[in-house]
């Protein structure tokens, strides 16, 4: 494996090997099984853009041998924050032709965090989605560039101007059947070793690189979208960020790529864009989240389209309740799956033919029976059915440590491989289900943020003595970000202010606090500690008596302490 990575025992890697689970393939090679077995056939739909699996073959190839034209070698890493896009998928499985290795960014990510990629990472390239009406993510790449020199070119989709390579002219350029003919007959990458790096939630201050080999990769997405059901006849709707290893592969896209199946690509997740294309495509699975299962069940889109064609919502990223579950299949009309995992690995999906008590409050089982699941104690120990401790796993597709991150991998994996999720669960009958979180970070709609990260970043602004960012509650998103301040004498600090104050130092918008509540003290623990939990209970009594109208905002308050970062 690429040095900086763990890889797993020999005695485990003989054992997924006989029993099935490593075929010793790469990504690459799944996709062309798929391409020898329906090569005419539609693979990928993106507005007026398409292609059969034959075309996205050949199209990925071209733009390896562009990519390796560029300099771009194997194992060398690359920041790929592309916006969803039929280009996305060619570059992804151009760059892993050649063994170079994608860092999964999201469009949403900004200078402070793709900087630390960068350097982390040592990366080569940096891809973007190239300058927009909205935001020039070229400019963004540029100073991320001037931080880290390593980045030797930039590649941004559609036209992207000056300082970057152009994707569409890539793809369009003349490539040498000799070229091709070489680099068909090179291997660039081995299975046993890395294919891409997902990153980690966050729940340190900055995200951790999770190595995912091709061998475990392919074993994910193809068991996961055998579980879901996938097949020749599966139409899936990618929706939400292709890049997330959700929608990328747990089950995703690269789930129907291998079982054959047609992917359509939506340009936003708005529910008269949504539904429409379910009817127009007979779309057959959609994959959300929660703020969009509570945005599509507010809206009257689903009475006014045919969903006739769809069979199954998944929801992922963080828990939805019993009753939006239930609320989906009635108005939907196709059977609910809740899949809960983590990058690291681990994947749980209810079942099609399970129960409704199962489907509408448990959070799956284990799709593989080669994953290894217990409940422990703090000390270890394993825990008895039905009691509340932390998940613990190891298999065929759990990593067993980070890139380049020691200490890291020490506190989160076991001696004997087994990866500490920090989410307190019970099991059940095999089933789990989520109690909540060890890890201190908030779970707005799937995306995790560090309480560390942003309050490193609020307590540089000048007027901030001390901060403590908490979780409360959201009805749309589960959970947002509210941060208690104490400021400094003679000082004032109002929401907006603080809003640009993070803006400017470059972090996502959806990890900024959404409510600003200034505070005298902090309650703390004899031991000198902040209560987090009690500050936690405040905010959440706060909000609680503003919604049925007890009491009014108090001062500092209100409309002009709080926000929405859509």
């Amino acid at each position: 494996m690429l040095e900086g990575c763990t890889p797993w025992p020999e005695a485990f890697a003989q054992r997924y090997r006989a029993a099935g689970y490593w075929r010793d393939i790469t990504l690459g090679e799944m996709l062309e099984r798929s391409m020898q077995r329906h090569p005419d056939k539609l693979a990928v739909v993106d507005g007026p853009k398409s292609a059969t699996y034959r075309q996205l073959v050949e199209r990925s190839e071209q733009l390896a041998v562009q990519f390796a034209r560029l300099g771009l070698k194997s194992r060398e890493r690359v920041i790929f924050q592309l916006s969803n896009s039929i280009e996305l998928l060619y570059a992804f499985f151009g760059l892993l032709r050649i063994g170079v290795i994608p860092v999964m960014a999201l469009p949403a990510h900004r200078r402070a965090e793709l900087v630390h990629f960068a350097r982390h990472g040592q990366a080569a390239a940096h891809f973007v989605a190239g300058r927009t009406e909205r935001f020039d993510y070229v400019a963004l790449a540029e100073e991320v560039q001037r931080a880290a020199p390593t980045i030797r070119v930039i590649v941004g989709a559609g036209a992207p101007g000056p300082g970057a390579v152009s994707l569409d002219a890539l793809l369009a350029a003349e490539v040498d059947d000799g070229e091709l003919a070489r680099m068909r007959g090179e291997a660039f990458a081995d299975a046993s070793d890395v294919a891409l790096m997902m990153l980690s939630g966050g729940t340190t201050a900055r995200s951790k690189f999770i190595p995912r080999t091709h061998n475990d990769y392919v074993y994910n997405c193809t068991q996961s979208g055998a579980v879901a059901g996938f097949g020749e006849e599966t139409v899936f709707l990618a929706v939400l960020p292709m890049s997330h290893g959700y929608t990328l592969a747990s089950p995703g896209m690269l789930a129907v790529l291998s079982h054959g199946g047609t992917i359509v690509i939506a340009p936003d997740t708005r529910a008269e864009t949504v539904f429409p294309l379910i009817e127009k495509h007979g779309i057959t699975v959609v994959a959300g989240g929660v703020p969009l299962a509570v945005s599509w069940l507010a809206s009257s889109w689903p009475e006014r389209c045919d969903l006739s064609s769809l069979r199954v919502y998944m929801n992922g990223g963080s828990r939805l309740l019993p009753e939006l579950r239930r609320q989906i299949e009635q108005r939907f009309g196709c059977t609910y799956v809740e899949s809960y995992g983590t990058g690291e690995g681990l994947l749980n999906q209810t079942r099609l033919d399970d129960p409704e008590e199962i489907r509408f409050h448990s959070s799956g089982r284990p799709v593989s029976p080669g994953d290894e699941i217990k409940v422990i104690d703090p000390a270890g120990n394993e825990l008895p059915e039905g009691a509340v401790g932390e998940l613990a796993v190891r298999g065929p597709y759990t990593v067993r440590g980070y890139y380049n991150a020691p200490e890291a991998t020490a506190a989160a994996f076991t001696d004997d491989g087994f990866y500490r999720m920090g989410d307190a669960v019970r099991l059940v009958g095999g089933y789990l289900y989520l109690e909540g979180r060890l890890k201190d970070l908030i779970n707005r709609g799937g995306e995790k943020v560090s309480v560390e990260e942003v309050e490193n970043h609020v307590i540089a602004h000048p007027s901030v003595a001390n901060v403590c960012v908490v979780a409360m509650p959201d009805e749309r998103y589960g959970e947002k970000a509210c941060a208690f301040v104490i400021v400094k004498p003679d000082r004032a600090l109002g929401f907006a202010e603080l809003q640009e104050f993070l803006l400017g130092r470059g972090i996502a918008r959806f990890k900024l606090p959404e409510r600003l509540e200034v505070v005298d003290a902090f309650p703390l623990s004899p031991a000198g500690k902040v209560l987090r939990r009690e500050l936690r209970s405040i905010i959440a009594a706060r909000l609680e008596a503003e919604r049925i109208g007890k009491n009014g905002a108090a001062p500092g308050r209100g409309k002009d302490n709080q926000g929405d970062n859509e």
